[in-house]
């Protein structure tokens, strides 16, 4: 099966896909910021949460419902800051896994990734890391909301978690970006074969 990848080349694809892997599953995740309420465990992530109160009106009361899901419309989100990190982190997942997917077909299919092919896909990563960079530094602008203040101990603020922490699906997402911008950007440069030239 003829490749059009160097060796370099080939670490690249591979290291790609697990740093657009990491990005995407983190992202997806609702497991960004950890806290309780009403002594349950409560998480966040940009677009989804799990456990959430009700009103039970038959006893008067809040209850917690445990299961996670997504927002209801995206307005819902609690906070505008919030809903950018949604729309800038997914498109830089989207980039991450389009250039990730594009060198693994490359490992199968001669002459598709070219030198110039790789150093204009290792721009494209460094973007996707940028965008989702930028999404994870604008995450903890939102945490003055309403419902992250209520699980929170009613003291969190912008960059101040209150009685929150930081979940693993956020060290995951920015993980994956760093190493997609840091890493795969520079293996890039190396990842295609000199094209042949041809004599017509």
């Amino acid at each position: 099966m003829a490749s059009s990848l160097t060796c370099a080349g080939v670490v690249w694809a591979f290291l790609s896909f697990l740093c657009a892997a990491a990005s995407c599953v983190g992202f997806f995740m609702p497991y960004w910021l950890l806290g309780s309420q009403l002594e349950k465990s409560v998480s966040f992530g940009t677009f989804r949460r799990c456990s959430y109160p009700v009103r039970d009106e038959s006893r008067q009361t809040t209850v917690m419902v445990e299961q996670c899901g997504r927002y209801a419309s995206f307005q819902a989100i609690p906070s505008a800051e919030w809903r950018i990190c949604t729309v800038v982190t997914g498109l830089g997942c989207g980039l991450l896994l389009l250039v990730a997917l594009t060198a693994l077909m490359g490992c199968c299919v001669s002459e598709l990734i070219s030198r110039t092919v790789g150093r204009v896909a290792g721009g494209i990563q460094f973007l996707g890391g940028l965008l989702i960079g930028s999404g994870c530094a604008l995450y903890p602008l939102g945490w003055d909301s309403e419902e992250v203040r209520q699980t929170c101990g009613n003291i969190s603020n912008q960059f101040e978690l209150g009685t929150c922490h930081i979940g693993w699906a956020y060290y995951c997402t920015g993980g994956g970006a760093a190493a997609a911008m840091l890493v795969c950007t520079w293996l890039a440069c190396f990842s295609g074969k000199k094209q042949k030239q041809y004599p017509y």
